[in-house]
C-alpha cells in the first residue's frame, strides 16, 4: 500500500472514529450533554398526576424514538453491507484517467451495500428476486459510486416505465399481498404486456435469482459507461464483479424453507465470515469496446435489457475488492448509505442509456426524502476523504460550519473563491458528445429485439438448470388468479422455447403453443450458466452429527477438513460437551431443534456408540434432506450405518469412509461440488 493509500484509509477512518460513541462505562446525558439524574419516571405533578410539558429529558427521548424510523427505500430495502478495500491489478492509464485505476497495488476504502428488490426491509432474504451489488470507491477525487445488481440486465430499456414495473412487482394494492414475491398476477401481466421484459425474467426465473450467500454472486453495472483517458480518447464499458468463491445457489425448496429457519440467512453469513477472517473476494472485470466499434454488434450495446456475451468482449480482470471490516451500527452506515449512479470521477462518465439517464434524477430525488433534505452526503458513511468546498449552505441536517460571509460565486469579497478547476487541475470535464435530433418520444429501432438474448440464455443452461427455469415458471405462473394472464406468458415463451413454453403451459393448466414463434438462434455463451463457475471447499459450512460415544479419530478428521478451508459445526441432541473414545470431548455448536440441513453446505454423518432413537430420528431427517437438495453426504465410524438403513436411491454426491486420508480427500471434493443434479432422489 502506497503512502497515499494509507493516508486515504486513515482518513476515512478517522473520520468515523469522530462519530463513533462509546457508551459502556459513561455516564448518561442528554443530546446537549446534560447529566441526567432520573431515567425511569416522567417529571409529574405529584407521583399520581399529569406528566409536565417541562420535563425536557422525557420529551427528548420520546420525539427521538418517535423518529428513529426513516422512510426505508421504496425497491432495496432489505440489504446489508459491509467496509473493505479495492486493490489495482494493471493500471487503466491507456482507457481512463480515473486516479484509483492507474496504479497497480494501489487500494481504495469502499463500502459495499448488497440487497434484494422487492421486499420491505423485513422481509426474508431467500426470495426469488433480484439481489443489489452497491459499491461506494471513496477516492482522492471523490466518492464513485457503482451502482449495480446481480443480474446483468434489467426489466425494462426507458426509467420512465421504472414506477411501473415496481407497482407491478410490489404486493398488489388491494389485499397487499405477496410480501416480497413475484408470484403473482400484477407481475406477470406487466411481464406479458411489457415484452422487454423476457430476457430479465429468464435469469430471474433462474437459480441466479436465489444465491447460496452474498459471497458468492457476480456483480454487474447493468448500464454502458465510458472511460475517458487523459488524451480524451473515449471507450464503452460495462463492469462486473466476479466472486473468487465462484457463482453458486441454492434450490427452490431449501430457499423457502430458510426464509422460515433463518429469514436473516444471507447478511448472517457476510457477517460471519467477516468476523471470521474469511473475507469475501470480488475481482473487478470490465469490458471495453472502442467508440469507433458501437454499431458493430447485432445488439445495441446502450440497450440495458442485452448483455456483451464475454466470448464476444472477453471481460479483462483489473482489480480485487476485498470486504474486511462488518459495519458498527447498521442503521448509522447501511440504512443511511446514498448511493447515486451520477457519483462520477474523472475519466468515468455516461452514455445515452435511457435506463441510465433516468437514474441519474431519481437517486438524488429518492435520498431528499428518505434522508430528509440535501445534506445526506454528510452524514459519516457519504462523506468523501478528499475535502469538499462549494457554496450551498442551510438545509434539514446540516453538519458542517462554513466560516465567512461569501456563499456565492462569483465574488470579489472572497477572491471568487471557491473557486473552479481546469481539467488540468482535476475538474470533471462531461464528454462531448455531438447530439442532434428533433424533440420526441420513442426508442431506437435497435432496441426492439427482446428475444434473441433471452434465447441465448435458454441455449446457455445446463439440463438441471432449464429444469430449474421451467420450474420456476410453473410454480409463479401457477400462483396467479387469472388463467388469461398465465396465458398471454406461455404465449411470449412460445417466443423463447417452444419446449419450455409447452412443459409450463402443462403444469398451469392453459393451452400449450402450436409453434415457436421467435428468432432462430443457435449461440449460446457458456459464461451464463453456473456449471461453469469456480468449484471450491472454501468457506462451505459442514453439519457435523456427532453422537455420545464418537470415535477417537474424529478431531483428525475435523482438522484436516479445516485446513481445506471447509468450515465444520458439531450438531448433537443437546449444547454443551459431547463425550467420545477414550476420553476425548468436543462443545456441541447448534442442537437439532437449533439448526437444519438448508443452513449448512454438506452434512457429515458420524453418530457414536451410544445414541438411541432419538438422535437416529432427528440425524435420519437431517441426512434426507440435505440428499434431497442435492448436496454432499459423508459418513465414517457409526455414521456409515446411518446412510445404509436410509438405503439411499443413489450413492452420488455421498463419501462413505474410516481412512482419514482417503474419506478427506473424497469428500473435499464432494464439497467442492456444491451440487449432485444427476443423483436420484426418490
Amino acid at each position: 500500500m502506497s503512502k497515499d493509500d494509507k493516508l486515504n484509509h486513515n482518513e476515512k477512518d478517522e473520520q468515523l472514529e469522530r462519530y463513533r460513541s462509546y457508551d459502556e462505562g459513561k455516564k448518561l446525558t442528554t443530546n446537549q450533554g446534560l447529566k441526567v439524574s432520573e431515567d425511569e419516571f416522567s417529571l409529574k405533578a405529584g407521583k399520581r398526576g399529569p406528566t409536565l410539558m417541562e420535563d425536557f429529558h422525557f420529551r427528548e427521548k420520546i420525539t427521538h424514538f418517535d423518529h428513529e424510523r426513516i422512510p426505508e427505500r421504496v425497491v432495496h430495502a432489505r440489504g446489508y453491507a459491509a467496509h473493505g478495500e479495492f486493490e489495482v491489478y494493471e493500471s487503466l492509464k491507456k482507457y481512463t484517467k480515473a486516479r484509483f485505476l492507474q496504479e497497480p497495488g494501489k487500494k481504495t476504502p469502499v463500502f459495499v451495500r448488497f440487497s434484494t428488490v422487492a421486499g420491505s426491509r423485513g422481509s426474508g432474504e431467500l426470495a426469488r428476486d433480484v439481489r443489489g451489488f452497491a459499491t461506494k470507491f471513496y477516492t482522492e477525487e471523490g466518492n464513485y459510486d457503482l451502482v449495480g445488481n446481480n443480474i446483468p440486465v434489467f426489466f425494462i430499456q426507458d426509467a420512465i416505465k421504472f414506477p411501473d414495473l415496481i407497482h407491478a412487482i410490489k404486493p398488489e394494492p388491494h389485499n397487499e399481498i405477496p410480501q416480497a414475491a413475484t408470484a403473482h398476477d400484477t407481475f406477470w401481466d406487466f411481464v406479458a404486456n411489457n415484452q422487454e421484459s423476457a430476457h430479465m425474467v429468464m435469469w430471474a426465473m433462474s437459480d441466479r435469482a436465489i444465491p447460496r450467500s452474498f459471497r458468492m454472486m457476480e456483480g454487474f453495472g447493468v448500464h454502458t459507461f465510458r472511460f475517458v483517458n487523459e488524451e480524451g480518447k473515449v471507450f464503452f464499458v460495462k463492469f462486473h464483479w466476479k466472486p473468487k468463491l465462484g457463482v453458486h445457489s441454492v434450490v427452490w425448496d431449501e430457499a423457502q424453507k430458510l426464509n422460515g429457519k433463518n429469514p436473516d440467512f444471507h447478511r448472517q453469513d457476510l457477517y460471519e465470515a467477516i468476523e471470521n477472517g474469511d473475507y469475501p473476494e470480488y475481482e473487478l472485470g470490465v469490458q471495453i469496446i472502442d467508440e469507433k466499434d458501437e454499431f458493430m454488434f447485432d445488439f445495441d450495446i446502450l440497450d440495458p435489457t442485452k448483455i456483451w456475451p464475454e466470448e464476444d468482449i472477453p471481460v479483462k480482470i483489473v482489480g480485487k475488492m476485498t470486504l474486511n471490516r462488518n459495519v458498527d451500527n447498521v442503521f448509522a452506515e447501511t440504512e443511511q448509505v446514498a448511493f447515486h449512479p451520477g457519483n462520477v470521477v474523472p475519466g468515468i462518465d455516461f452514455t445515452n442509456d435511457p435506463l441510465l439517464q433516468g437514474r441519474l434524477f431519481s437517486y438524488t430525488d429518492t435520498q431528499l426524502i428518505r434522508l430528509g433534505g440535501p445534506n445526506f452526503h454528510e452524514l459519516p458513511i457519504n462523506r468523501p476523504i478528499c475535502p469538499f468546498h462549494n457554496n450551498q449552505r442551510d438545509g434539514y441536517g446540516r453538519q458542517t460550519i462554513n466560516v465567512g460571509q461569501v456563499s456565492y460565486h462569483k465574488n470579489a469579497l472572497a477572491g471568487n473563491t471557491p473557486s473552479t478547476s481546469s481539467e488540468e487541475e482535476g475538474g470533471y470535464i462531461h464528454y462531448q458528445e455531438k447530439v442532434e435530433g428533433r424533440k420526441i418520444q420513442a426508442r431506437s429501432d435497435s432496441f426492439k429485439d427482446h428475444f434473441s438474448q433471452a434465447i441465448m440464455f435458454w441455449n446457455s443452461m445446463s439440463e438441471p438448470e432449464k429444469e430449474h427455469i421451467t420450474n420456476a415458471f410453473s410454480f409463479e405462473l401457477g400462483m396467479c388468479k387469472e388463467k388469461t394472464v398465465r396465458q398471454q406468458v406461455v404465449d411470449m415463451l412460445a417466443n423463447i422455447d417452444l419446449g419450455l413454453a409447452q412443459a409450463v403451459a402443462r403444469k398451469i393448466g392453459v393451452h400449450p403453443p402450436d409453434s415457436f414463434q421467435g428468432p432462430t438462434i443457435t449461440k449460446s455463451s457458456p459464461a451464463l450458466s453456473q456449471e461453469n463457475t469456480v468449484k471450491r471447499p472454501d468457506t462451505r459450512k459442514m453439519a457435523v452429527l456427532v453422537g455420545e460415544g464418537f470415535d477417537k479419530n474424529l478431531p483428525i478428521i475435523l482438522e484436516a477438513l479445516q485446513k481445506t478451508g471447509i468450515r465444520p459445526l458439531i450438531i448433537s441432541e443437546a449444547q454443551g460437551m459431547i463425550k467420545g473414545g477414550e476420553g476425548i470431548a468436543l462443545e456441541v455448536d447448534h442442537t437439532f431443534l437449533t439448526s437444519d440441513s438448508v443452513l449448512f453446505d454438506s452434512v457429515y454423518v458420524v453418530g457414536g456408540a451410544k445414541t438411541g432413537n432419538s438422535f437416529s430420528q432427528s440425524a435420519s431427517y437431517f441426512i434426507k434432506e440435505a440428499y434431497s437438495h442435492y448436496k454432499p453426504v459423508g459418513a465414517s465410524f457409526h455414521g456409515k450405518e446411518f446412510i445404509l438403513a436410509l438405503q439411499l436411491p443413489s450413492h452420488e454426491g455421498v463419501v462413505i469412509g474410516d481412512a482419514p486420508s482417503e474419506f478427506i480427500e473424497e469428500f473435499t471434493k464432494a464439497v467442492s461440488a456444491h451440487r449432485f443434479w444427476k443423483r436420484t432422489t426418490h
